[in-house]
């Protein structure tokens, strides 16, 4: 899972993938941490997004930008467009089930 450091990396990860998954976390977040292999197992899938994570304390500027106010938040995007968000640790089914109806 690629970690996106700054504004320009995440515009140029959502240029480049048409579906694109951004888990915004914090090293300190358990539940975060508890989210992370299952991003993982799904960013292996040929079939699912491009998978990536945005540290809240290293990224303020997104964090303000997107609103987020609890972690872990995952922000789904379809061509670069915002089409729905998911806020805590869901089952990897659970994450698919809602790509499949955001997408």
């Amino acid at each position: 899972m690629k970690t996106l450091a700054n504004k320009a990396e995440f515009e140029e990860f959502l240029a480049r993938n048409p579906l694109a998954l951004v888990d915004f976390s914090a090293t300190w977040c358990g539940p975060c941490r508890t989210l992370a292999p299952i991003l993982g197992e799904l960013g292996r899938s040929a079939s699912g997004p491009a998978i990536a994570t945005v540290d809240i304390d290293d990224n303020t500027e997104l964090t303000a930008q997107f609103g987020i106010q609890s972690v872990p938040s995952m922000l789904l995007f379809k061509s670069g467009q915002l089409v729905g968000t998911k806020v805590g640790v869901q089952s990897i089914d659970k994450i698919k089930a809602w790509i499949k109806d955001s997408a």
